[in-house]
């Protein structure tokens, strides 16, 4: 076990954890929310601190990541539990994991050892994903800060619930943060994922971006009939332009029936085409078409003369025409984060 970083002990041997939005009040031997932090006679443990349940060389693009290292792989790791309890989630079997009754096995990677598996795959750096990678931060913290050490990238992809000072923590040696936005104003939060309030969730994508300069990039799966409408796609866009930038990449990404929402059919189409239509309505210079392999909607455009950057097929980066960060044809300034496959 290892000790918590982010809680306050209040009284009858009870904890209050602030790692995320949620402060659950722990009573002694019992979990939080995520299934994976514990109070035992009034200190909290992190229960999965380096315990891995997934591990796997990924390209950039599945995380995914459009506009950074394009063509990189990076070491991929997850762990169990998550602070959200998504009814469509597919990872369930690792992310709706309770600690005491989970049957899949993790293996425990010393730090050391990541850095060497990461090197060895000859990924570029590494990405906490696969479940919520708030839920192990203090794994993460020490890996990320190797990780800097050694001269490679670090990622989040995470669905952005996390408190202010878990942020910071972590903010000084994580580059890239890969945040969901499920949806706005309409019922997808309190409905699907189990979340009341979303601000903490805009706050951080906020606070990633303009206080620690983080690459973020924003997906959303659209789901027929929970945030799929015209104006709540609108306002997603919205949010982004005017509080993370124009050149801030969107994802509107096609749901696949899963779970608990099996009774929902594939998002059509020429719903995502319409997201990406309202996200450059809006000032978006990069919005993607995703979980559709073979849309044009995947690949990168010039926001000016509008040739093709970027080719892509699945989670695969092939044609890259760009130079110093600049459109090889019109010379407009396309913000990628690192080189091509470097």
């Amino acid at each position: 076990m290892h000790e918590a970083l982010f809680y306050n002990t209040i009284d009858d041997g009870r904890v209050q954890c602030t790692l995320c939005p949620r402060r659950c009040i722990i009573a002694n031997t019992k979990l939080g929310f995520c299934g994976v932090r514990r109070n035992l006679d009034g200190k909290l443990y992190c229960l999965t601190y380096g315990k891995v349940s997934s591990a796997c060389a990924d390209t950039i693009e599945k995380k995914p990541l459009y506009h950074f290292f394009p063509g990189s792989y990076a070491y991929s790791i997850g762990s169990l539990g998550c602070n959200m309890r998504c009814r469509h989630c597919q990872n369930w079997h690792i992310a709706h994991a309770n600690i005491n009754a989970s049957s899949r096995e993790t293996t425990f990677i010393p730090v050391e050892d990541l850095i060497k598996l990461t090197k060895d795959t000859g990924c570029k750096g590494i990405a906490w994903t696969y479940n919520e990678p708030t839920i192990w931060i203090e794994y993460a913290i020490d890996g990320a800060k190797a990780a800097k050490r050694e001269g490679l990238y670090t990622v989040f992809v995470t669905n952005g619930f996390i408190s202010p000072d878990a942020l910071d923590a972590i903010g000084p040696c994580l580059d890239a943060y890969r945040v969901d936005l499920k949806g706005f104003n309409g019922k997808f939060y309190p409905e699907v994922a189990h979340v009341k309030n979303i601000q903490p969730i805009l706050d951080a994508a906020i606070r990633a971006k303009t206080k620690w300069k983080m690459h973020v990039e924003v997906i959303t799966l659209v789901v027929p009939g929970y945030n799929d409408s015209t104006e709540e796609l609108r306002e997603i866009a919205r949010f982004i332009f005017q509080n993370l930038g124009k050149e801030t990449p969107w994802h509107a990404t096609r749901f696949h029936p899963h779970l608990d929402l099996s009774q929902i059919p594939p998002t059509p189409v020429r719903k995502l085409e319409e997201a990406r239509k309202i996200g450059m309505e809006e000032g978006l210079q990069f919005v993607y078409t995703g979980n559709v392999p073979g849309h044009p909607g995947e690949n990168t455009y010039c926001y000016r003369c509008g040739k093709t950057l970027i080719e892509r097929l699945g989670f695969c980066a092939n044609t890259f025409e760009i130079e110093n960060g600049k459109c090889r044809y019109c010379k407009a300034d396309i913000p990628i984060v690192g080189e091509y496959g470097s």
